[in-house]
């Protein structure tokens, strides 16, 4: 083995230890014992004269050499692996990992559904599939794209607009039989809510088609980080709930939901894409932005 691919070798378990989260973890990935794993991480700290990760008995975090290293280290794999797309891919081939975060509702049903086309159309390719509402530290986290309901808050990215969340007030039709006639949102205020944080707190505005916003404060009988727990509440007769139109959209349908007031709508939410700006993008990667663009679009 040659001494530059022993040093592309060092970096890349490097990477996966960072990205696993522990030495172990990142040597049952590589298929190598925790002892080489930590021999070669020692190595490049030898290399570098300088250390890399703070290791304790229960985590590891990042040095400042560790940090910089880190992002230097993606782009050379980046780059190594441009070359090997370049010279040893041929035809329609797409092969390698994705990594890849996504909103745990949009990520569970919709574009998994994409990615499992995806998958199944380039056998292999594999994908790391990560449900994340919040915020990430992209870099750290070293994934190819996020999908994000929301502002993207890392301006180290490029974020894409894929398009907006249309919001309704929701309930079903028993929870509404037994309450007096809602016709405006200051009839919502005193009936019992729903909230899914972060997005609603006890404020929650609506606004109508000719731009008039009206904030109310209900009760809130539940509150609640899961889309999936505030869905099942909404059915159940829980409350009344700010849905997004594209996931209680068969209910509509079907009369098990009623979208309250038709005329207002809760503050749409912006979904983007982001990825790293200028980077070498592999053709699996550009291939799968394609699909998610075209499988959010077909949401919205």
């Amino acid at each position: 083995m040659s001494k530059s691919l022993d040093r592309l070798t060092l970096l890349q378990t490097f990477v996966r230890i960072v990205d696993a989260g522990s030495i172990s973890a990142a040597a049952r990935d590589l298929g190598l014992s925790q002892p080489s794993v930590s021999r070669q991480l020692a190595e490049l700290e030898s290399r570098f004269q300088a250390q890399l990760i703070q290791r304790t008995t229960h985590s590891l975090s990042l040095t400042a050499a560790g940090s910089e290293l880190l992002a230097d280290g993606r782009r050379l794999l980046d780059d190594w692996e441009a070359l090997e797309e370049k010279h040893i891919e041929t035809g329609e081939t797409l092969r390698g990992g994705l990594k890849v975060v996504v909103p745990v509702a949009l990520g569970q049903l919709h574009l998994m559904d994409a990615a499992l086309q995806f998958q199944q159309q380039y056998p292999l390719v594999s994908f790391s599939w990560q449900l994340e509402d919040g915020n990430i530290r992209f870099s750290e986290v070293g994934c190819d794209c996020w999908i994000k309901i929301g502002p993207v808050l890392d301006h180290s990215l490029h974020v894409e607009p894929l398009g907006e969340v249309e919001r309704m007030v929701v309930a079903t039709p028993k929870a509404i039989a037994q309450l007096p006639p809602i016709e405006t949102p200051q009839a919502l205020a005193e009936l019992p809510f729903i909230a899914l944080d972060p997005f609603e707190g006890r404020k929650i505005p609506l606004k109508n088609s000719l731009g008039k916003i009206i904030s109310i404060t209900p009760p809130i009988r539940m509150s609640t980080n899961s889309i999936f727990a505030l869905h099942r509440a909404a059915l159940a007769g829980l409350g009344l709930a700010v849905m997004p139109h594209w996931l209680v959209k068969t209910e509509l349908e079907s009369g098990q939901l009623i979208d309250v007031l038709p005329e207002w709508r809760a503050p749409k939410l912006a979904v983007h894409l982001a990825y790293l700006p200028g980077r070498h993008q592999p053709r699996r990667l550009r291939s799968f932005l394609e699909v998610v663009r075209a499988a959010v679009s077909g949401i919205l």
